[in-house]
């Protein structure tokens, strides 16, 4: 085994404490905001990067601590920066939805009620495009 580099202990500890702090902001937004659109961003965006920065610890501690690299680190961040912005999607789509059709929801956040959809709008979406505008493709 090689000698271990002497900034590798400090290397891991600031991934592991920035990686912490990250995820636990990102837990303390998800329990203290108020709707369901807000708080939707705290464990899409600060979790995400905490994790990310301890998998990155993680990796490193393998690499340079150890002396043996490990590829399961790097899948796993991938994974996790793949599926979190479309589970994030998918979770809004489903509460426009539910809004469009009336479902008892949670009362309104900071930011006031939402604008009901209008009856032409996609379930999907907030308005549905206007003739001649970049997301009509008829007549393109």
């Amino acid at each position: 085994m090689s000698p271990v580099p002497p900034f590798a202990d400090w290397l891991v500890s600031v991934l592991i404490v920035i990686g912490a702090g990250f995820a636990l902001l990102g837990s303390w937004g998800l329990v203290r905001l108020p709707s369901l659109m807000e708080r939707l961003h705290a464990p899409t965006k600060a979790t995400t990067l905490g994790l990310g920065a301890l998998l990155l610890a993680s990796l490193v501690f393998s690499a340079l601590l150890r002396g043996s690299a490990s590829t399961h680190e790097l899948l796993v961040s991938l994974f996790l920066f793949v599926s979190a912005p479309v589970s994030a999607n998918l979770i809004a789509k489903v509460h426009l939805h539910r809004l469009r059709h009336g479902e008892p929801s949670e009362p309104p956040g900071s930011a006031g009620a939402p604008a009901p959809p209008s009856p032409e709008a996609d379930w999907a979406t907030r308005e549905a495009p206007h003739p001649g505008s970049p997301g009509n493709f008829e007549g393109d």
